[in-house]
């Protein structure tokens, strides 16, 4: 069994570094990069040993960044930024290499809503589901799908034990590495998709500028119409005169949407606009699909919501952020497995990755209805076949037992007699 040695730390042409300096001095280490890809062909993780291997991937600009080699996420040690839940925990899994490419250049992304079309011909409408006939995967990601995979690939699904907390300004600066190395329909996802980046009284004119200069892409440019996509967390929904007013933490400048679109959205995306989740401190993180108005606003067509507590984990419902946030104040470390666009796959809610093996969590927050118990039992099946262990939470009770595996286990004899008041004179 492999043995864990340094999560973080990086081999690249007989150099060991630390990950975060190769991220902050990619154009520094570019030789480095170099000569690993055409000497070994890959960099190697040192988390475990034997080392694990890592993709040496080179944009378009010529930045290099380094990803988890196919199928080896599960390898990695749980702490370790490269690490991946088994295949079968994740709604990737559902698509093709259509919908979600990796080369040894890039990530291509095809997403099922259109961001550009050439005004002189009729937009077209995808009138065929994304479900691809006799069980085929689906061949493009909507964009609760690519809300969800970017949340994934940046690990903001997951949570470790020496965490304190988790920023926005964390959640950005991952999200705008991940964007860095991608494209989505042909275009470059950092040129198409705006995060909403952390205000600071320092950098408000910075961040103006770049909302000014996301704006001024959309828009009609010749022949072609632009739009682009905004991603932020919902602080409010106020009613306007032509429908809402989406406004977003860190930003004063609103998104504006129909009232038809609104109650699509809370139909849709019901807990994650659920005044009971609200209650808990959880708040809906949103992707926009949006346009330019002729007076320039920002005006939402589409959208897609998922709820998050305080420190941006998702969650299916209020009862799993109480969960999620009774786990992060145990201490426990765990990730959140995340659907994509597919509803039928079997996941646990959580997935507690400081034991061993991991231990599966389920909270049942419905009672009587039938097809909800039917589905319960055939998980509890499965998870029994699979020998996983499981950790389950009926709403209707007290919260169970979630201390750290360290303090559940029996005290030693030496601990007990330490407990007890009787020790040995020195």
């Amino acid at each position: 069994m492999p043995t864990a040695t340094d999560s973080g730390r990086i081999q690249l042409a007989g150099r060991t570094l630390s990950l975060s300096w190769l991220r902050e001095h990619a154009t520094e280490a570019a030789p480095l990069f170099t000569r690993a890809k055409a000497e070994v062909g890959h960099a190697s993780c040192l988390c475990r040993q034997p080392a694990l291997r890592l993709v040496i991937r080179c944009t378009r600009a010529g930045r290099y960044h380094l990803a988890g080699w196919p199928g080896e996420g599960e390898k990695h040690q749980t702490d370790c930024p490269f690490h991946k839940l088994a295949p079968g925990l994740s709604g990737r899994d559902g698509y093709s290499t259509h919908a979600i490419r990796e080369t040894d250049d890039e990530v291509s992304i095809r997403l099922d809503a259109p961001l550009a079309r050439t005004l002189t011909t009729p937009e077209q409408h995808n009138l065929t589901p994304n479900e691809t006939p006799e069980g085929r995967s689906r061949r493009a990601l909507g964009l609760l799908g690519l809300l969800h995979w970017l949340w994934e690939e940046t690990q903001l699904n997951a949570w470790l034990p020496r965490f304190r907390q988790r920023s926005w300004w964390v959640c950005h600066t991952r999200l705008r590495q991940q964007l860095r190395d991608c494209t989505i329909n042909g275009q470059n996802l950092h040129d198409v998709l705006y995060v909403v980046p952390p205000f600071t009284r320092a950098t408000a004119d910075t961040n103006t500028a770049a909302l000014e200069t996301f704006r001024s892409h959309l828009g009609r440019h010749g022949q072609t119409e632009q739009r682009g996509m905004v991603l932020g967390q919902i602080k409010d929904v106020a009613r306007t005169r032509y429908g809402v007013a989406y406004r977003l933490a860190h930003q004063r400048t609103p998104l504006y949407a129909s009232a038809a679109l609104h109650e699509r959205a809370t139909h849709s995306y019901r807990h994650a606009f659920s005044q009971v989740a609200a209650a808990h401190g959880a708040a809906p993180v949103a992707l926009f699909v949006v346009e330019r108005s002729r007076r320039g606003y920002l005006t939402a067509i589409d959208l897609a919501a998922m709820l998050t507590t305080a420190y941006y984990i998702p969650a299916d419902s209020s009862y799993e952020a109480v969960m999620a946030n009774a786990l992060t104040a145990a201490r426990r470390g765990f990730i959140k497995p995340l659907r994509y666009d597919g509803t039928d796959a079997v996941f646990p809610d959580f997935v507690l990755t400081d034991t061993d093996p991991h231990q599966f969590v389920e909270v049942y927050g419905i009672r009587g209805r039938e097809t909800y118990d039917r589905r319960k039992r055939t998980k509890q099946a499965i998870y029994q076949r699979q020998g996983r262990p499981l950790l389950e939470w009926d709403v209707a009770g007290p919260l169970p037992a979630l201390a750290p595996p360290e303090q559940l286990r029996a005290p030693s004899r030496s601990e007990a007699r330490g407990r007890s008041g009787h020790h040995r004179p020195r």
